[in-house]
C-alpha cells in the first residue's frame, strides 16, 4: 500500500458565469501523506473552500489529475464519486450536520446505509465503537438538542470515522464552538491522528492551524506556502493549562 493518500498535479477549477470566468484553482500540486494532519488555510477567496470540493470528491476539476488513496478520480462520473466519498472519505462540517431528531447512534449508522460496496457488518457495532472512540458512549440515545456544541462536533467526528475512511475532510470544524471547545475538538483530532488517522482541517484561524504537522497557505487559488508547522502546540496540555490557570 502507497503511504500517498492524496496527490494532485497542476488541477485547476474555472467557474463560467455568463461572460465571465473565474479561476478559483490555478494549477494546485498536493501530496497528502498516511498518518498526516495537514492544515489548509487561505482568506476568502483563496481557493481554499472549492480544494475542500476537489479533494471530497463534491466536484471534478477543470483540468490536472487528483489521485485519492491509489485511485485516479478526475473524470469520474457522478455514482462513482459518490461510491468513492464512501469507501474512502469522512467528513466532518463546521455546522454539525445531524439529523435533529435522530439519536447519536443512528447519525453515525447513517454513512454504512448508503454503502454500495457489498460489505456486511453490523452498523450498530460500528456506530457504537465509533462513539466510544470520541468518547460518547454514553450519551448515544440523545438526540442534538440533547448535547452541547462539542458533543455535536464529536458525534459528527464519530460519524465520519465509522466506515473507516482513507481520509477524514474537516470544513472549519470549530467555526460554531467556543475557544475551550474548540481545543477540545482539536485534542480529539491530534489523539486520533497519533492512532494513524489522515486529518486535512480547512480553516482560517491560525490558533486551530498551529495543531496541526503541517500547513498549506493558499492565495489566489495556488499555493503559497507548504511546510511542517516548526511550533506544532499540543492540545491536549493547552487544556490542562487553562484548567490549571482557572483553578
Amino acid at each position: 500500500m502507497s503511504d500517498i493518500v492524496i496527490e494532485t498535479d497542476k488541477i485547476t477549477k474555472t467557474y463560467v458565469s455568463g461572460t465571465n470566468e473565474v479561476r478559483a484553482l490555478r494549477g494546485v500540486d498536493l501530496v497528502v501523506r498516511r498518518g498526516e494532519l495537514v492544515a489548509i488555510m487561505g482568506a476568502s477567496g483563496s481557493g481554499k473552500s472549492t480544494l475542500m470540493n476537489l479533494l471530497g470528491c463534491l466536484d471534478t476539476p477543470t483540468s490536472g489529475t487528483y489521485t485519492l488513496d491509489g485511485v485516479r478520480v478526475d473524470g469520474l462520473g457522478r455514482n462513482e464519486l459518490a461510491a468513492i466519498r464512501n469507501q474512502k472519505l469522512g467528513f466532518v462540517f463546521q455546522g454539525f450536520n445531524l439529523l435533529a431528531r435522530t439519536s447519536a447512534i443512528k447519525n453515525v449508522e447513517l454513512p454504512m446505509l448508503y454503502d454500495r460496496s457489498g460489505r456486511k457488518r453490523d452498523t450498530r457495532a460500528l456506530a457504537v465503537s465509533a462513539l466510544e472512540r470520541v468518547g460518547l458512549g454514553d450519551r448515544m440515545d440523545h438526540v442534538p438538542s440533547e448535547l452541547s456544541g462539542g458533543q455535536q462536533q464529536r458525534v459528527a467526528i464519530a460519524r465520519a470515522l465509522v466506515t473507516e475512511p482513507a481520509l477524514v475532510l474537516a470544513d472549519e470544524p470549530t467555526g460554531n464552538l467556543d475557544s475551550r471547545t474548540s481545543i477540545e475538538v482539536m485534542a480529539l483530532f491530534q489523539a486520533l491522528n497519533e492512532q494513524g488517522i489522515t486529518i486535512i482541517v480547512v480553516t482560517h484561524e491560525q490558533d486551530i492551524a498551529a495543531y496541526a504537522t503541517r500547513i498549506v497557505l493558499m492565495r489566489d487559488g495556488q499555493v503559497l506556502s507548504d511546510k511542517p508547522e516548526a511550533n506544532r502546540r499540543n492540545a491536549a496540555s493547552d487544556l490542562a493549562e487553562r484548567d490549571r490557570t482557572a483553578a
